[in-house]
């Protein structure tokens, strides 16, 4: 398998990008801001290329929206998106060229065979998508993770979840120019949480990547206790556990979905057309739920932990 990651790192996008690194051949990070500044998440794509020992490239992309400005995530990532661990950086250099005229040169030398998963906001690919539009003939398959699908987002505006919510004009742009993709919403996150004493457990394991993601996971366990969530949520690793284990869906639903761009309120929301009443063809395969011991499993060996 052939993947090109589209991310923000970010914690969660860490730990999707390791559990790609153990199972496919990563032609690209190519790399947005979200979760923390495009500087932060620059640093943070190379330090984990380090860290799996591979030779990656990471493409730098666009430092902010489309069109209005967002606040990021920096108060559960950290500020530096990674626990703020004061972490050694990485001596790499990133490539000068641009993240979105990457996308496009992958998809023409990987054509048909490209795997693109969308673990930030979708700036990145929006772009891409407005310099060609021909883009989506040529992946295989583009795994998304954003959404709410019944509405119970993650950020200030309720039904908004973050990476839709960071960039509403981009995921528009997506949504409604791939003609089918599949999505993993933060509904289906909550759905697979993961029990901290588990996660804890893997985090033991004598290997680099558990210590250093032990390390940068720190303030947001810390954060998710705090703020009395359950179970741990991992989103970005279960729509990479999508991307890497097709069969692991267990459960989905193909259906219209549309971005809110305008509503004081409701700007962001992932709008689905669970019974078809628009008349428009579905553009997106609903992860409704995966197998849970096939997800934990990826996590643990990403982990070096089983």
């Amino acid at each position: 398998m052939k993947l090109l990651i589209d991310t923000d790192p970010g914690v969660d996008d860490a730990l999707a990008i390791l559990m790609a690194c153990q199972g496919a051949e990563v032609t690209g990070l190519t790399i947005a801001a979200g979760n923390v500044g495009l500087r932060h998440t620059v640093a943070n794509a190379l330090r984990l290329i380090d860290l799996v020992g591979v030779d990656t490239p990471v493409f730098p992309g666009c430092a902010g929206p489309l069109v209005l400005p967002e606040a990021d995530a920096a108060f559960v990532h950290g500020a530096d998106g990674f626990g703020d661990t004061g972490y050694t950086r990485s001596t790499r250099q990133a490539s000068s060229e641009h993240a979105a005229l990457a996308m496009i040169r992958l998809s023409r030398e990987h054509a048909g065979q490209l795997v693109l998963v969308a673990l930030a906001p979708l700036t990145n690919l929006a772009l891409a998508l407005r310099l060609d539009p021909s883009l989506p003939k040529r992946v295989q398959r583009l795994v998304v993770m954003g959404g709410a699908a019944t509405g119970r987002g993650n950020t200030a505006r309720v039904p908004a979840e973050f990476n839709i919510g960071f960039d509403p004009e981009a995921a528009h742009i997506v949504f409604s120019t791939w003609p089918e993709f599949e999505l993993v919403d933060w509904e289906a996150t909550l759905r697979h949480g993961l029990a901290y004493e588990d996660v804890e457990r893997w985090l033991a394991a004598d290997s680099p990547r558990a210590r250093f993601y032990a390390a940068i996971s720190r303030r947001t366990r810390s954060w998710a206790r705090a703020h009395e969530r359950e179970r741990m949520l991992a989103a970005d690793a279960l729509a990479m556990a999508v991307a890497l284990d097709p069969d692991i869906v267990v459960s989905a639903q193909s259906c219209h979905v549309a971005v809110e761009l305008d509503g004081a309120l409701t700007r962001g929301a992932t709008v689905v057309d669970w019974e078809g009443r628009m008349g428009k063809p579905a553009n997106a395969r609903i992860v409704l739920g995966v197998d849970q011991a096939r997800f934990e499993a990826l996590l643990g060996a990403a982990l070096a932990a089983i």
